[in-house]
């Protein structure tokens, strides 16, 4: 039998329906209520899709064994700090991310609605995987929207050798004629899931990308684990990161990257990240100076990027209406024996 047959990784074929399917079981069979599980595939499957897998199902074993050891309570829910209508801070409790960034965006956006602008943090929660995903419910409601988050630190004050910053990571979708643009990048010189990818297949990682735990330049992922990312740009990328994570440490938090747990490392299972997001929606339409004309503006941007043989930034990133659930899914092996043997801890068998 296929995983298509009975929901599980064990043979050729996965499709996007498929794996959200086993992601959604699975998430559930470790204690997520069903739509909060539904929701959290939908966004682990997006990023695959996208082409960033390092932040798809290659994550999810380390997601559901955090879930099992408790340092992602599946009980945990969002809980309202303050409230002023156009700004709105939640608590997450140290759940699972992806849920609780995703309704948070469905918040700033019903908001934005109301106010022209929206404000929502997500205080103590847990990794989100792919940013740029959590642009989506603005952008559906035609806002321009920013999203921040931060990790655990490494990431060094440029010119030293000690971690302080996560990989500071943003994005930003922009509401344009045809399709939005979704920009969604580390301010490391790459992504630490890209890392993790590599050291899975023990492969190297080209030279400039990483530093070992002892600040020394490393081709070696699993060393890089251990270590330290570069910062994006030099100087100006550390700067960059500095303000993501006041955005998201500082005002969201409740924890600086120094203080947040390391979802790859296996003694940490057991502790709540305490990750902070926030989110953040403008609505075009209240921009003049008559309505209509920010957007158009917009439109004009977006149009003279590709009207000079320029690609915009995530033109190929398929939005959900328009998933086909039949499309292949590229799995590596290794993710998917490691879900295999998750379900079979879980029960997921059919």
């Amino acid at each position: 039998m296929t995983g298509e047959t009975v929901g599980l990784p064990t043979g050729d074929g996965l499709t996007v329906a498929g794996a959200r399917r086993l992601a959604a079981r699975l998430l559930a069979a470790a204690g997520l209520a069903a739509d909060r599980a539904e929701t959290s595939a939908l966004c682990i499957v997006l990023a695959d899709v996208w082409g960033v897998g390092s932040h798809g199902l290659l994550r999810l074993p380390y997601y559901l064994r955090r879930m099992l050891a408790g340092g992602y309570p599946p009980q945990a829910g969002l809980v309202t700090v303050t409230d002023t209508g156009p700004l709105l801070a939640l608590d997450g409790g140290g759940g699972l991310g992806h849920w609780q960034l995703w309704q948070a965006g469905q918040e700033a956006a019903a908001r934005c609605a109301q106010y022209g602008i929206a404000a929502v943090s997500v205080a103590n929660s847990g990794h989100c995987g792919a940013l740029g995903v959590y642009t989506l419910p603005g952008l559906e409601a035609g806002c321009l929207t920013l999203v921040f988050s931060n990790g655990p630190a490494v990431m060094p004050p440029w010119g030293t050798s000690q971690p302080m910053l996560s990989t500071s990571p943003l994005a930003a979708g922009i509401p344009a004629a045809g399709h939005p643009v979704i920009v969604d990048m580390a301010t490391s010189t790459v992504a630490r899931g890209k890392i993790a990818a590599l050291a899975q297949r023990d492969e190297p990682l080209p030279a400039g990308w990483a530093l070992d735990a002892q600040g020394e330049p490393t081709t070696d992922a699993h060393a890089a684990l251990a270590g330290m990312l570069s910062p994006l740009g030099g100087a100006k990328g550390f700067a960059l990161a500095l303000i993501v994570e006041a955005l998201a440490a500082g005002l969201a938090g409740p924890r600086l990257s120094t203080e947040v747990a390391d979802m790859f490392a296996a003694d940490t299972t057991a502790q709540p990240q305490g990750i902070g997001h926030l989110l953040i929606t403008l609505d075009p339409a209240r921009f003049g100076p008559q309505p209509g004309d920010a957007q158009a503006r917009l439109d004009r941007l977006a149009a003279g990027v590709t009207g000079r043989g320029g690609r915009l930034p995530g033109a190929a990133r398929t939005l959900p209406a328009d998933l086909d659930p039949a499309a292949p899914l590229a799995v590596a092996d290794g993710t998917l024996r490691e879900l295999a043997g998750l379900a079979a801890e879980l029960g997921v068998t059919g």
